[in-house]
């Protein structure tokens, strides 16, 4: 896709070389357009350089109608950062200056912005009039997060960062296939290990990350192998083959057959350590006022295990769900199990984990780099994960 990319002047403006770079890897064309403000945070060098193209920043420089001409080669305009002068600019149909005048003119085409600015200024009525008029003519939204403030203060109006951003450019990009012909396998949801003829062993995994990866993968061109547990969701992608088990016994035969003729896996589901040693074939009835006593025995690790098959030529994700000394335990986790990255969330965060429509994570690369996300939607994430593991 035909990406422009649109920099105003603020301090944010420092991530847009890794946004550009992370778009074209993703396989997207990518011109720049500035504003003059925003060359004092980020220079015409870097910025023609990481793109491979000439940066537009001055409206009367060449003698042409630049603004026009970039506005029909572009399929997609972002902003980032978007600061309030310009969303106020294009709520007000101002058009002074290089980018003013290319967003006023980039009519019937996607447009996304990232805004970023001091959280007074976020909340201020007219900043949020004009981020409703820009919604209202379909403009997208990507942010702004809370956090840190380059003012010293923390609330809202940080930037969002470069991988959310290249989701909802991906989002909103026609049919991708950069990941053609690969094929991938992706674990979802629970696993039920049977005490008896109706009881069993469970998690609260909905499966909704492992579907949203399963989903995302497949919109990349990817021929998807994906292996659920028990869980109500379906997917209709024709790129997709659901293949549902009940147990961990079952998702690892499934698992460790389908791998060796996969490019990669990601495995997300919540497998269960642990079964009965013994499962009886009708319900079991009370004993009288003594509890019910199981003897459990150890399930397959199936990310070991594939961790333990893999070739060089294959990528493995893990998933590690932590509760304390999280990310010492994630590493620990990655390099016995031999993964390239491992996808680290905590129950401490609100709002993400078991049950919900939304994550926040970590990826950590064996390599040591660490890929954070702000709390975003499961399929947001999906594709923040994808790009970071396939680029």
């Amino acid at each position: 896709m035909k990406v422009v990319v649109g920099i105003t002047g603020g301090i944010a403006a420092y991530k847009v070389p890794e946004l550009v770079r992370l778009l074209k890897k993703q396989g997207h064309e990518v011109r720049c357009a500035a504003t003059g403000h925003a060359l004092e945070f980020v220079t015409r060098v870097t910025l023609e350089t990481i793109s491979g193209a000439p940066l537009y920043s001055d409206l009367f420089a060449s003698g042409r109608t630049e603004h026009i001409s970039l506005k029909d080669w572009g399929e997609m305009l972002v902003v980032a950062p978007a600061t309030a002068n310009i969303i106020g600019k294009v709520a007000s149909g101002i058009a002074d200056d290089a980018l003013s005048t290319l967003l006023l003119a980039f009519s019937g085409k996607p447009v996304i912005m990232a805004p970023a600015m001091n959280c007074e200024m976020w909340a201020h009525p007219a900043v949020q009039r004009n981020i409703e008029t820009l919604k209202g003519w379909g403009i997208r939204m990507v942010g702004p997060e809370k956090g840190e403030l380059a003012c010293g203060v923390s609330g809202v109006g940080r930037m969002s960062e470069p991988e959310a951003i290249v989701a909802e450019v991906n989002n909103l990009s026609p049919f991708s296939s950069h990941l053609s012909p690969q094929k991938w396998l992706v674990t979802a949801g629970p696993t039920y290990e049977r005490i008896d003829s109706v009881r069993f062993i469970g998690n609260y995994s909905s499966g909704k990350m492992g579907f949203a990866l399963a989903q995302a993968l497949a919109d990349a061109g990817a021929e998807v192998e994906l292996v659920s547990g028990p869980t109500s969701l379906t997917i209709d992608h024709p790129r997709v083959h659901l293949i549902r088990i009940e147990s961990a016994r079952e998702m690892y035969a499934a698992a460790t057959e389908v791998f060796p003729r996969c490019n990669g896996a990601i495995l997300s589901a919540a497998v269960a350590d642990y079964r009965p040693s013994e499962c009886a074939d009708h319900k079991l009835k009370k004993n009288g006022s003594e509890g019910m006593h199981l003897d459990l025995v150890q399930n397959p690790d199936i990310l070991a295990t594939l961790g333990g098959m893999k070739t060089d030529k294959q990528t493995l994700v893990g998933f590690a769900l932590e509760t304390d000394n999280e990310e010492a335990n994630a590493q620990y986790k990655l390099e016995k199990k031999n993964l390239d990255y491992i996808v680290l969330n905590s129950l401490r965060d609100k709002g993400a984990g078991f049950g919900v429509d939304t994550n926040k994570v970590t990826v950590i690369s064996r390599d040591g780099r660490h890929t954070e996300s702000p709390l975003l939607s499961k399929k947001e994430i999906a594709q923040l994960i994808i790009n970071t593991v396939t680029t």
